[in-house]
């Protein structure tokens, strides 16, 4: 189960604003924002699904050990 979380880590955001920035250090308000407004389509949609709802539910301590 740990790859897809890796991969949050590996992968940037392609584009826009925070472009360069890692899917797992991407600010809570923007993954909010496309949870409203809808998430893009393929891995990155998924990655960035992911990552809104471990930060939604508090547990972005899980991405800790994969940092070191």
């Amino acid at each position: 189960m740990s790859e897809p979380l890796e991969r949050l880590l590996q992968v940037v955001m392609p584009y826009g604003k925070y472009q360069g920035t890692p899917i797992a250090d991407l600010p809570g308000n923007y993954l909010n924002w496309f949870a409203r407004e809808g998430f893009p389509p393929g891995e990155i949609g998924r990655l960035l699904a992911l990552m809104h709802e471990i930060d939604h539910n508090g547990l972005k301590h899980l991405l800790d050990p994969l940092r070191r």
